[in-house]
């Protein structure tokens, strides 16, 4: 019976159609998500890793002013005074400080939290090994000071620039990894553009068929007699 008929083919068509919606929910659900890893990744590449390796360069700057400073005390007697020298110290021992305390705050896999634990504990040491090289320049013993200053302040020195160039390594290979992961959702989300546009092209055909199988089935017509 074609009634029968029509009803089978309007089910069949109800519950692709349901089938190509469900399709459409969840992949619009993965695109969202997909946009919302890509935008995380990006905002922790600018905020955990470039910003960071900013502050990276101004702590070696910091670094090096602090024991070019030293360096000119002991070798010139036109440098600054011990007073003089010790002010200028703590301003750069108050940056490294904020700058260490800014990077802490961001987020920081187990390794680098490690290594940055490490390069402040050899900034402590090498803080503590130029207080000692003032005391010999204020008791007029500079000689000792310089020995000081160059062997174990050179060694402590060398390990602090070690640290901090683990942590410019670890950043360089966290950021590899985060633009690698936004360049996969990125293919993800244009793998479920494609879904979707193939989907339309079927419901598409799905609804010409609908229409040529409209026309083809025809109601019966009663025929009438005009009396």
């Amino acid at each position: 019976m074609k009634w029968t008929f029509v009803i089978q083919q309007k089910l069949k068509a109800a519950l692709l159609l349901g089938g190509i919606m469900l399709v459409v929910v969840v992949s619009t659900i993965l695109t969202r998500n997909n946009i919302e890893g890509i935008d995380k990744s990006f905002s922790s590449i600018y905020q955990d890793r470039l910003m960071p390796a900013i502050d990276i360069v101004y702590l070696s700057e910091n670094l090096y002013n602090k024991r070019l400073l030293v360096e000119k005390h002991l070798l010139s007697d036109e440098g600054l005074s011990p007073a003089q020298l010790e002010v200028q110290l703590q301003k750069h021992n108050y940056k490294i400080d904020s700058l260490i305390s800014v990077f802490s705050q961001t987020h920081m896999v187990d390794e680098e939290s490690k290594s940055l634990i490490a390069f402040r504990q050899r900034v402590h040491e090498y803080s503590d090994i130029e207080q000692e090289v003032l005391r010999f320049s204020e008791s007029g013993n500079k000689k000792a000071g310089q020995q000081l200053f160059e062997e174990k302040g050179g060694a402590t020195f060398q390990r602090t620039i070690v640290r901090l160039n683990e942590l410019t390594q670890i950043q360089s290979v966290i950021g590899q990894e985060l633009v690698k992961e936004s360049h996969t959702c990125v293919a993800r989300s244009n793998n479920i553009s494609t879904l979707q546009i193939s989907l339309a092209v079927v419901i598409g055909l799905m609804v010409l068929g609908l229409i040529q199988s409209a026309k083809i089935i025809k109601p019966d017509r009663q025929p009438f007699n005009l009396n």
